[in-house]
């Protein structure tokens, strides 16, 4: 087959010899700049003709491919040469070499390449500024584990290298390789896609499996990365081989579907080019694996190997997502007028003659066979093999010549360009073809974005039918979307349900992706989707459970306004009126004889003290502080010391009366009239000596109570030191023990007022009282504690008015026939028995 300034050879036993014939096809064209161009042909001796074997329509197809890609760049350059505007007066020619997908092969007409113009060295100078080799630019190879080899080379010598298909991350590392450049996305990108979409389902147990080859290698460990920071947890993941030739080929296809199946997935990513796909959708299909979601890429899904493998439709439901190319105007119908003009006999002869004419500077082509190729081989696949990648990446470096050479639209000028000098103007300028924009980013790439393509099968066979978009943002049409289950319904693919806000993930079982949702406790937040447990709050701040987020602590004290504290205030009113209205009442019958025998002006004293007993509950409502803690006890110490310094010299009068009457005349008057009132002072001297020693050994003060209250930071008034607690209030129990014993056995006469009973029964009161008190008091760390000292006092005031005050108020109110000098005669004034 022969076709205007083309050569096309048909025949490769690479696969076995990797011999130099492997180069199987081979395009030239002199130029004034010639392009080098890669392309993979097949690695296989077929015969075209012949489609019996499954071998043989692999071979076809991938033949068919690089035939029209060879065929769409060929279709640019004579584009290029055509117009009269992008390089007017410049003639791009051509070499095209076959790959066998072989890098050994590849590496051949790469090293022809890179000769010198005019010669068959390479040379290796210093400067690359002066070197000129045989090509301008390098147009391929298409798979990656090809171009990461060829371009180590191009790179050295700064040769602009487009690639058409490469889309290896690793090819994005411009350091590593800054002659490479490729118009298509990286697989960065496509990962990308295949994460947004496993999240849009929610499908977050699934398996994954790649070629063992640069593309799959490459493309999973991406994926791999990417997927365990969005939640997306691998049940399984491995590699197939992509020579099914070896011995261990299909043990290995088996064992993957083998674990696939055990990990009871409904997903499975496919990381792999078209005939390693294809064998494991095939063993899949003999297995029973099962209906599954297939994710895949253009390296197999617009694949018409693996659409004609056997009971296709049992794999279950097939997405995947696809360049997002544009078509090139005029190219389908260039290759019908192509092929139309071409006879088989015509090629075969124009081959062997080609093949002796060749001398030692250009690689040996000799062909074995010669295979027929029709217009029917190569149609159907013009619409499902992307051409404009190719397209573009000539027009890249036209356009890069158009700068370089400063064409303009009269003509370039005929000045002789270095391949380095193409690659500032590949970088920075964009360039236009078929009216649509490009430009190479800073990886030396263009992202065009990708199309979701959903396998739908009507009438038996499959149609590729677009059901989303991606371009930064993945957008689905999930109506398309027929689901092949048993429902019809979207399959779920999940080892643990996503954790709500507020919980975190228990791990259970061996398997990192298997866990519980348990709900964060209190004082703790969720902090992250991915977090295995809650953090806790600040000290300063809580949470309730399941919260997200921490809260600021309020301050916890005894509100004036709450109804506890209202309750206790207006006990605490009532208990300052009593007191004022019994010291009103003995003020106005302070000369009368029961005033009198009670204590006279002693007995106002104390009134006044348990006034402000009373009063002092204030200090315990509201935001306590420093100053507040400290006072709270001192206070309530020295105005209960005030009361019982008043009751002591009664209670030891009546002592020496009753008990003691031989040392009565004597004693009596140092407890008795004004001596009694320097024993009061005394006492009350002692216990503000005592008052300032607790000051100086450990005074109460403020706790911020952080652990009593969930949600709330108590305030407390905490005892520092409870010696100095015993010390200040152990000197009030003396002095009400010691009116207690001198009181509680007296025995006054028939129809006399017995003034020693009031005095024992309020000591007493007064000690069961601050029994529990000390009790609780010392266990409490809420509230309460405040609560507990208010009570206290308030019963211990109660207590004593009750059992010394109220009966002789009642007495003087409501039996004044009582107030008499012989009801109630002084105990020192009674003659002894």
């Amino acid at each position: 087959m022969q076709v205007p300034g083309l050569w096309l050879c048909l025949s490769c036993g690479c696969a076995a010899s990797l011999s130099p014939s492997c180069l199987s096809a081979q395009f030239r064209r002199p130029g004034d700049f010639l392009l080098g161009g890669l392309f993979p042909f097949g690695k296989d001796t077929v015969n075209l003709a012949a489609r019996s074997e499954p071998t043989q329509l692999l071979c076809e197809r991938l033949f068919t491919d690089g035939l029209i890609w060879a065929l769409g760049m060929r279709f640019a350059i004579e584009q290029i040469n055509n117009s009269s505007s992008l390089l007017p007066g410049v003639t791009l020619g051509y070499a095209m070499y076959d790959t066998c997908f072989e890098p050994l092969v590849a590496l051949q007409p790469s090293l022809l390449f890179l000769t010198r113009k005019g010669s068959t060295a390479i040379g290796l100078p210093g400067d690359n500024s002066e070197y000129q080799p045989r090509v301008t630019a390098v147009i391929g190879p298409h798979k990656s584990d090809l171009c990461l080899l060829t371009a180590k080379l191009f790179s050295s010598f700064l040769i602009p290298q487009v690639s058409y298909g490469a889309s290896s991350e690793a090819l994005s590392n411009t350091e590593l390789y800054p002659s490479l450049y490729r118009t298509v996305p990286s697989d960065k990108n496509l990962v990308e896609a295949v994460v947004l979409l496993l999240n849009q389902f929610g499908w977050n147990w699934v398996a994954t499996v790649g070629s063992d080859d640069e593309y799959g290698r490459g493309a999973q460990a991406l994926f791999l990365s990417m997927a365990a920071t969005d939640n997306i947890c691998i049940a399984f993941q491995g590699l197939i081989p992509t020579d099914l030739a070896e011995p261990n080929a299909r043990k290995q296809l088996e064992n993957t579907i083998k674990l696939i199946n055990s990990t009871k997935v409904n997903v499975i990513v496919l990381f792999a080019h078209s005939l390693p796909a294809q064998a494991l959708l095939e063993h899949s299909i003999r297995m029973g694996l099962g209906k599954k979601v297939w994710i895949g890429t253009e390296a197999w899904m617009l694949s018409d190997i693996a659409t004609s493998t056997p009971n296709i439709q049992s794999v279950g439901t097939v997405l995947g997502f696809v360049m997002r190319t544009g078509t090139v105007p005029g190219f389908q119908e260039y290759v019908a007028e192509l092929f139309s003009s071409v006879t088989q006999e015509e090629f075969c002869r124009q081959s062997r003659e080609l093949s002796r004419l060749m001398n030692a500077e250009v690689l040996d082509t000799h062909c074995q066979q010669c295979g027929n190729v029709t217009l029917g081989d190569v149609w159907p696949m013009l619409g499902v093999t992307a051409v404009q990648p190719v397209h573009v990446a000539v027009y890249s470096v036209a356009h890069a010549l158009h700068r370089a050479l400063g064409c303009t639209s009269e003509g370039c000028p005929k000045t002789p360009i270095r391949s380095w000098q193409l690659l500032h103007y590949m970088n920075t300028l964009p360039f236009e073809v078929n009216g649509q924009s490009f430009r190479f980013d800073q990886s030396h790439g263009t992202n065009t974005g990708y199309k979701l393509i959903f396998w739908a099968w009507r009438d038996g066979t499959v149609t590729y039918l677009p059901v989303g978009d991606y371009d930064q943002s993945l957008y689905i049409q999930k109506s398309q979307i027929q689901f092949h289950t048993a429902d019809k319904k979207e399959p779920t693919s999940e080892c643990f349900r996503r954790c709500q806000p507020g919980q975190f993930r228990r791990i259970k079982g061996f398997n990192l992706c298997c866990y519980d949702c348990t709900d964060c406790s209190e004082n703790t937040f969720w902090s992250s989707t991915d977090s295995t447990s809650c953090s806790p709050c600040p000290r300063h701040q809580w949470a309730p459970a399941r919260s997200t987020r921490c809260h600021d602590r309020s301050e916890r004290f005894l509100f004036w306004d709450e109804p506890l504290a209202v309750a206790l205030v207006t006990l605490m009113a009532l208990t300052a009126t009593l007191s004022c209205v019994a010291a009103l009442l003995f003020l106005k019958h302070l000369q009368t004889p029961l005033v009198q025998v009670a204590g006279g002006a002693r007995s106002l004293f104390a009134l006044l003290w348990l006034l402000l007993q009373s009063l002092s509950c204030c200090l315990y409502v509201g935001r306590p502080s420093a100053a507040l803690c400290s006072l709270q006890q001192l206070s309530c110490a020295l105005c209960l010391n005030g009361c019982f310094s008043t009751f002591l010299p009664k209670a030891l009068e009546i002592t020496l009366v009753t008990e003691f009457p031989s040392c009565a005349p004597r004693l009596l008057r140092w407890v008795t009239h004004g001596r009694a009132w320097l024993m009061v002072a005394a006492s009350l001297i002692t216990q503000a000596l005592l008052c300032l020693c607790h000051l100086r050994l450990g005074p109460d003060y403020l706790v911020a109570d952080y652990e009593s209250l969930a949600s709330e930071v108590l305030l407390v008034c905490g005892t520092q030191s409870w010696a100095a607690f015993a010390l200040l209030h152990g000197y009030n129990s003396c002095l009400a023990f010691a009116c207690f014993l001198c009181t509680f056995m007296v025995q006054t006469p028939a129809r006399r007022y017995n003034v020693a009973r009031g005095i024992t029964f309020a000591t007493l009161i007064y000690f069961v009282i601050w029994i529990f008190f000390v009790v609780i008091f010392a266990t409490l760390r809420t509230v309460l504690r405040a609560v507990t000292q208010i009570c206290t006092i308030l019963a211990t005031t109660l207590g004593i008015l009750a059992s010394y005050f109220v009966p002789k108020c009642y007495i003087l109110v409501f039996r004044p026939d009582l107030n008499t000098g012989d009801y109630c005669q002084n105990p020192s004034e009674e003659q002894p028995e």
